[in-house]
């Protein structure tokens, strides 16, 4: 949720530029696509029903569509720097010499966005497989 949040109102709200490019509408999709199944699986799940083809589908969606968000939002803040950079967007000069460039941040965030992926794959993973191994599978008589 923080990496939306971080991608939404800091890279696209704040560059009017960054919102007409095409990579923003393909991560809309890609993020309604994933928030369908998986709430609609959790809203299922709380009130006790349970379809296995849409717990399947819930656990197995975002193994193609993650890696996508991510390149999507990576490429989303590739195509604003030049905006951050020209504009001076929350770049700051603060007392002492010092100075927050912003394009910087965003950079460095780009690299923990790929490393944070590794990691939350990692766990969706595991989880997929804790949750899948309860479903039964019904196996051919030969």
């Amino acid at each position: 949720l923080t990496e939306r949040i971080i991608i939404l109102f800091v890279v696209i709200t704040s560059q009017e530029e960054v919102q007409e490019k095409y990579v923003v509408c393909v991560l809309f999709i890609f993020w309604n696509l994933l928030d369908m199944v998986r709430y609609t699986y959790s809203m299922l799940s709380v009130i006790g029903i349970s379809y296995a083809v849409l717990t399947w589908l819930s656990q197995t969606l975002w193994m193609p569509i993650y890696p996508l968000c991510v390149l999507a939002e990576a490429f989303a803040i590739y195509q604003s720097l030049p905006y951050f950079e020209s504009f001076g967007t929350y770049s700051t000069k603060l007392p002492f010499d010092l100075s927050i460039y912003f394009p910087y941040v965003l950079k460095i965030y780009l690299m923990m966005l790929f490393i944070g992926m590794y990691f939350t794959y990692s766990h969706l993973y595991s989880e997929r497989r804790d949750i899948l191994r309860v479903f039964p599978i019904k196996k051919k008589k030969m």
